[in-house]
């Protein structure tokens, strides 16, 4: 059953690819990243909705026909666009279980969710695409080791550790939404420092309307309007971000030292 549903992109990512059938028709000229790249251009552009066989076999002068010679449907297309479109994860360096880049795990951590934001940022339309059930990818994959990596001896059981990872990537993915949401153009590499422009963008947007109800009916929501008018005054827009990745790591940090220390389970 697992094959039939998802063979097909197994093979696709993680090959062997099954030897091209002596066919009639066209040599066969396409790559897998050459249309993954095409079907990319075109979510960049117009949203994953806009992506379809026809239009991708249209961007590489082919038939549909003979796109379905390399891919077979669309979801595999997707999968592959997927691969192609993340970033490559942090690197590991000193060994196995040394983590991503540098510093101890909350630093490892702190590189890892600003990278996967700048991803999110730079391709708006993974956060569509990378739901659910589905075969993953060599590179997809990676993050998700390069994660656990960095919490490698801190103490923590597998399913904490695959939980914290959840927990980080829901944050990044809820802020990216955010902007996405609210129609900004979050393309380039992204600004990973505090939420970005779009994110500063609609903060600000946001913090006018409010404003103007406080204005109006205020009285009835003293600690909403005191909180707006701070943020205001102190030019607090576009952290969120940052101010959540640093809480969630606080709260990790506390586990860590607890299971550091030897007092057992939770």
């Amino acid at each position: 059953m697992a094959d039939e549903q998802w063979g097909a992109a197994m093979r696709l990512l993680w090959g062997p690819q099954p030897p091209a059938k002596p066919a009639r028709g066209p040599k066969r000229g396409l790559t897998l990243d050459g249309i993954a790249l095409a079907g990319i251009g075109i979510a960049d552009a117009e949203g994953l909705g806009a992506v379809s066989m026809q239009r991708v076999a249209g961007e590489l002068a082919v038939t549909k026909m003979a796109l379905y010679r390399y891919v077979p449907g669309k979801a595999e297309l997707v999968a592959l666009m997927v691969e192609a479109a993340l970033p490559v994860p942090p690197e590991a360096v000193g060994g196995a279980g040394a983590g991503v880049v540098g510093g101890a795990w909350r630093e490892r951590l702190g590189v890892w969710a600003r990278d996967l934001y700048a991803g999110f940022r730079r391709h708006p339309w993974l956060l569509e695409a990378t739901v659910g059930v589905r075969v993953m990818g060599p590179r997809e994959l990676g993050w998700m080791e390069r994660a656990l990596a960095a919490l490698d001896g801190c103490g923590l059981s597998g399913a904490e550790a695959m939980d914290a990872v959840v927990l980080l990537a829901g944050h990044v993915r809820g802020i990216a939404e955010q902007e996405r949401a609210g129609g900004r153009p979050v393309g380039g590499d992204g600004e990973a420092g505090g939420g970005g422009s779009a994110a500063v963008g609609a903060d600000a947007e946001l913090a006018v309307m409010l404003g103007e109800v406080m204005r109006v009916r205020g009285a009835e929501f003293p600690a909403l309007g005191a909180a707006v008018a701070s943020a205001a005054e102190q030019g607090g827009y576009g952290q969120a971000l940052e101010f959540g990745l640093e809480r969630i790591l606080d709260g990790l940090g506390l586990l860590v030292a607890r299971r550091v220390g030897g007092e057992g389970g939770r």
